[in-house]
């Protein structure tokens, strides 16, 4: 406990001697360490393995496996006051000292939920059908929902896609609009943990600590440790009872062990290097948001780092356009501790598209899985990351011998976000992370869209052009954005339904 200024001010009044004060000063500075819960741990599913342990000793569950080439890797897990910490977490090369990254950190869970709405899109080929509207159809189909946004509380019309997006009118078990503050939850993980379960499924072990509660959802905690790796999984398993729950989640260790070593670690979207000293940071209890590449971000400590990422293909719900909304963050907790993990946004960056950010589904009494990995590493920051991001093969595409790999329909706005930032000759952060994960052809489906996009003549092919330099100005010999078309056939021939992309190889003056 620090010494705080209030019993400077009392021991002043009391003219106590310097002695006395002194003493007293020294004793306020002593931390208290919280005495352990017992550890009752249920190991009976747990079956031992060569380079994969599980013990309990005086109320402390000691992990230790062999993690990489000749890595070995250490957990330990108490449960204080009923929430269960990681007390240690260590690592070590062969037959070397063990190096003790972090002691008594706390798996931190931010979810922020909010009413999933059935949209328009969804009810209006139902209603031109003549089919009726019921709450037993809205329950079936709501959970497609892709123009909602239940955490964007304005009472504002898109710019575009007007009927696609919620009814404003209620009816059967549809809300209506505005949505409502009273609907958004927004919660800390709390814990009410008296017991813990070890299980062995195969390479790896599961250990889960029951009593979690966060907001409208209730569940366990879950780690899984894999047999020759230094990976872990750290996951929040839970449900709610809500009628229509849609949600979204931060996930992160609180307690890393600040020091004049210590830093954040990532690269940013240019796929440089980036390291932020701790020293010089603000203590606050707002998180920093990271915009980093790869959706890592790493804890350089005394002995080793810690690199923190979400699954790379459960992270991500459907969106409309492909900003990078910052996926990483740390928070500079007091002089003593930091706070890191990763994030979800809860809005989009282009004012256009605040109406479509869907969120989770969360299905009344289905569990949700809620999940970050850390690596542990005993060397930098940097040799971190790059050991990690050999789980998605570094995040980058190999081509088959003779082709170029392609991406198409992204939604970019590259006229209109150019301009914004000053100019063709700019630079669109999605537009260089795509070139960085190795797609040579950028199948952009923008058209044209300025003022010509429903004159269909003069306007329209003036756009185009516009559109076309857009696409050349970020293009390079290795790499073209490719300016392609979204169309739709409703109401005319030849009545293909839906939309669909016209695919241009180079640029074409026409005329719907």
């Amino acid at each position: 406990i620090k010494f705080n200024a209030k019993y400077y001010i009392e021991m002043k009044r009391k003219k106590l001697t310097g002695l006395c004060f002194l003493f007293i000063a020294i004793h306020l500075y002593i931390p208290l360490t919280a005495q352990v819960d017992p550890l009752n741990c249920n190991l009976t599913a747990y079956k031992p393995k060569s380079g994969l342990k599980a013990e309990v000793k005086d109320d402390v569950l000691e992990i230790t496996w062999k993690g990489n080439g000749n890595d070995e890797v250490q957990l330990k897990f108490v449960i204080k006051d009923a929430v269960p910490y990681i007390s240690e977490l260590a690592v070590r090369k062969l037959r070397g000292n063990w190096n003790v990254l972090a002691t008594n950190i706390l798996p931190e869970f931010l979810v922020v939920s909010g009413v999933r709405r059935v949209t328009q899109q969804q009810t209006k080929p139902l209603e031109d059908l003549g089919m009726p509207i019921t709450t037993k159809t809205l329950n079936k189909i709501k959970w497609n929902a892709f123009w909602d946004a239940p955490l964007y509380l304005e009472d504002k019309p898109p710019p575009t896609h007007q009927s696609s997006i919620p009814a404003t009118a209620a009816f059967a078990n549809h809300p209506g609009m505005p949505r409502k503050l009273e609907e958004v939850t927004r919660a800390i993980a709390s814990y009410r943990t008296t017991s813990c379960e070890v299980r062995t499924n195969g390479a790896r072990l599961e250990i889960k600590f029951p009593g979690v509660e966060v907001g409208i959802f209730k569940g366990y905690l879950q780690f899984d440790i894999f047999k020759g790796s230094n990976l872990i999984r750290q996951m929040l398993v839970a449900k709610t009872d809500h009628f229509s729950a849609a949600f979204k989640y931060d996930a992160g260790l609180k307690g890393l062990p600040f020091e004049q070593s210590s830093s954040v670690v990532w690269r940013d979207l240019n796929n440089l290097p980036q390291n932020k000293d701790l020293v010089g940071e603000s203590i606050d209890e707002n998180p920093t948001i990271v915009m980093g590449n790869n959706r890592l971000i790493t804890a350089e400590l005394q002995g080793g780092s810690i690199a923190i990422f979400p699954p790379p293909h459960r992270f991500y719900w459907a969106r409309e356009t492909e900003q990078n909304l910052g996926y990483g963050w740390y928070r500079k907790d007091n002089n003593n501790t930091f706070s890191m993990g990763v994030r979800q946004a809860e809005i989009e960056k282009d004012h256009e598209f605040y109406h479509n950010f869907a969120l989770y589904n969360a299905r009344p009494d289905i569990w949700q899985y809620m999940p970050m990995f850390f690596f542990i590493s005993p060397d930098s920051g940097m040799k971190a990351i790059d050991a990690a991001l050999t789980f998605t093969h570094g995040d980058h595409f190999k081509p088959l011998p003779g082709y170029k790999v392609m991406g198409d329909h992204y939604h970019v706005g590259l006229v209109k976000r150019l301009k914004e930032l000053g100019g063709l000759n700019q630079k669109l952060n999605d537009v260089e992370t795509i070139k960085g994960v190795g797609i040579n052809i950028y199948g952009v489906i923008d058209g044209a869209r300025g003022p010509g996009r429903h004159d269909k003549g003069e306007l329209f092919l003036n756009d185009l052009a516009e559109y076309y330099e857009a696409a050349k100005s970020q293009s390079d010999e290795d790499f073209l954005v490719m300016p392609n078309d979204e169309n739709s056939t409703s109401g005319r021939p030849p009545f293909l339904g839906g939309h669909y992309d016209i695919i241009q190889s180079k640029p074409i003056y026409w005329r719907p």
